[in-house]
């Protein structure tokens, strides 16, 4: 068990001595590291076991606490984005001619012609027509969508 020593009194410095024993633990600690991972490289059986009975704070607790917290990240983080860029990216492959669209640059648009990775728009008021990548749309409202909404 690691104990500190008592704080120094008032005026008095102990930084050297807090360093000292902070400095001693981690020496321990690395020297413990070296240790498993030497074994481990070596192929010793017990280099894992080893490493798991580790009183720095190591072993089977801590980690299957790493494990659950890969896990939580993993099912609240990382699978909801790829299933929202997946349909995100369905969107972008469903994108047909007269559909009214929002770029990432702000343009508004309705769609005049497709491209393999690229989206000829008809941007009003000059009707210009304006060719940008399929990345680029942020926002699409497909014909039907907007026949349904203006009635």
């Amino acid at each position: 068990m690691l104990s500190f020593p008592r704080l120094p009194l008032e005026g008095a410095s102990d930084c050297y001595g807090l360093q000292r024993i902070f400095t001693g633990t981690l020496f321990h600690l690395f020297q413990r590291i070296d240790l498993v991972a030497l074994a481990i490289l070596m192929g010793t059986r017990g280099g894992l076991a080893l490493w798991l009975q580790s009183p720095q704070g190591g072993g089977l607790p801590f980690v299957f606490m790493m494990v659950i917290m890969v896990a939580v990240f993993y099912f609240l983080l990382i699978l909801p984005n790829q299933r929202r860029q997946k349909k995100w990216q369905a969107v972008l492959g469903q994108l047909k001619t007269g559909d009214k669209v929002t770029t990432s640059g702000g343009l508004r648009g309705t769609i005049v012609g497709l491209k393999d990775d690229t989206v000829t728009l008809r941007v009003p008021p000059d009707n210009l027509k304006l060719e940008v990548t399929r990345g680029s749309v942020v926002h699409v409202t497909t014909a039907e969508e907007g026949k349904s909404s203006s009635s």
